[in-house]
């Protein structure tokens, strides 16, 4: 099987002056621009909210306006967190459509579809039904505006399976994959993965490197991926991993300087697959990661109890897992718990929680430690 080598120019981490996010350093990014576009690659992925609302702007300052329509695909994701009104709906579009200086969209995408969006924290329909979303969309696409539909999603492969067979018009799916992540309780990428081609959809693969957190991995991970091979980097083998995936349009990669666009081109063109060996000790180096973080791998003692209707094991795992990246606040497993206690027992989770016990099968209670890594899930949940 040959490596998927599509790479994808992620517009969320551009170059800034001062560290002010609106601010962007535009000699340095239209270096990068015209690199990666140099390289055979074209895939820019942008949003209506990146960067304070303004990186749309800056794609079209640094691609759309420097390069023929033809050399390059724009994506950029609808604001569906933000939607209150179908009203609103109408004029977002239009106004992505002028910032992003085109005619058409490549690929556009519903940002960020999750169980509380699509059906509620009641079950009974969130914003994407009852504003009518996907009709704006699909319309959209009929009038020439959009090329391909799709969705970027967080939350359960039961409910992607539902999403897909319920809106066939979707073409493809965004979601975080990497090889941590991958048999994940929370996100669950295998499943979500497996679901997407199921419906004969294509993938668009975020988080490859997990934020950076598969990038500066823990020293016990290191030392294992060197033993495996000491001359090819840690981070490609993350990149090996999503790249083995059938199906993908590109590999997604937020990129801040020209070094690493340089650095991320170099890489994709010279991997091959994994080998089924190298994908079973990346399994086993799954245990060496989690075990770096506070609570560790072995969640076999809190096996089949809950809380608020989330199992307590992915709770401790996404705290866990979450504790070892390099944002832990800005992690794509502290996204999710909200989406499996709205889906499991119609709760909003930052409302008033009731009050329950976690006790282990001898009876030790272990309610205050589930709820720590509860309440910090919550906290940096957005």
């Amino acid at each position: 099987m040959a490596l998927m080598s599509n790479l994808g120019f992620g517009m969320m981490r551009l170059p800034v002056k001062g560290g002010n996010p609106i601010d962007f350093d535009y000699e340095e990014l239209f270096q990068m621009v015209d690199t990666f576009l140099a390289a055979g690659y074209t895939y820019f992925d942008t949003s209506y909210v990146y960067h304070e609302g303004k990186s749309e702007e800056a794609t079209r300052k640094a691609v759309v306006e420097r390069h023929p329509r033809s050399s390059f695909t724009i994506a950029t994701k609808f604001p569906t967190f933000n939607l209150k009104t179908e009203e609103e709906i109408e004029p977002i579009f239009s106004s992505q459509l002028e910032r992003l200086g085109v005619d058409y969209i490549d690929y556009y995408l519903l940002h960020n579809l999750q169980t509380v969006y699509y059906d509620g924290i009641d079950g009974s329909g969130g914003v994407v039904k009852t504003c009518h979303l996907f009709e704006h969309a699909v319309r959209w696409k009929a009038e020439g505006k959009i090329r391909h539909l799709g969705i970027s999603y967080h939350s359960s492969a039961a409910l992607l399976d539902r999403i897909l067979t319920e809106h066939p018009e979707v073409e493809f799916v965004q979601i975080a994959l990497n090889y941590i992540d991958w048999e994940s309780e929370f996100v669950q990428a295998k499943e979500c993965y497996e679901v997407i081609r199921k419906h004969g959809k294509q993938v668009v693969i975020m988080e490859p490197v997990k934020g950076g957190g598969l990038a500066k991995v823990p020293e016990s991970v290191a030392h294992a991926l060197k033993e495996m091979n000491p001359d090819v980097s840690i981070v490609s083998w993350a990149v090996r991993f999503a790249g083995s995936l059938e199906g993908a349009i590109c590999i997604l990669s937020g990129m801040s300087t020209l070094e690493q666009v340089q650095e991320n081109i170099q890489t994709v063109k010279t991997l091959s697959p994994l080998s089924e060996e190298e994908k079973m000790k990346l399994h086993e180096i799954v245990k060496l990661y989690k075990d770096a973080g506070p609570i560790g791998s072995d969640l076999s003692r809190y096996a089949s109890l809950t809380l608020h209707g989330a199992p307590v094991t992915g709770i401790l795992e996404a705290y866990n897992m979450c504790q070892l990246q390099p944002d832990p606040g800005f992690s794509d497993d502290n996204n999710y718990l909200k989406n499996v206690i709205a889906e499991n027992v119609h709760l909003d989770c930052f409302g008033e929680l009731p009050e329950e016990k976690v006790l282990l099968s001898d009876g030790t209670d272990v309610t205050e430690e589930v709820l720590k890594a509860e309440r910090w899930l919550i906290q940096h949940s957005f």
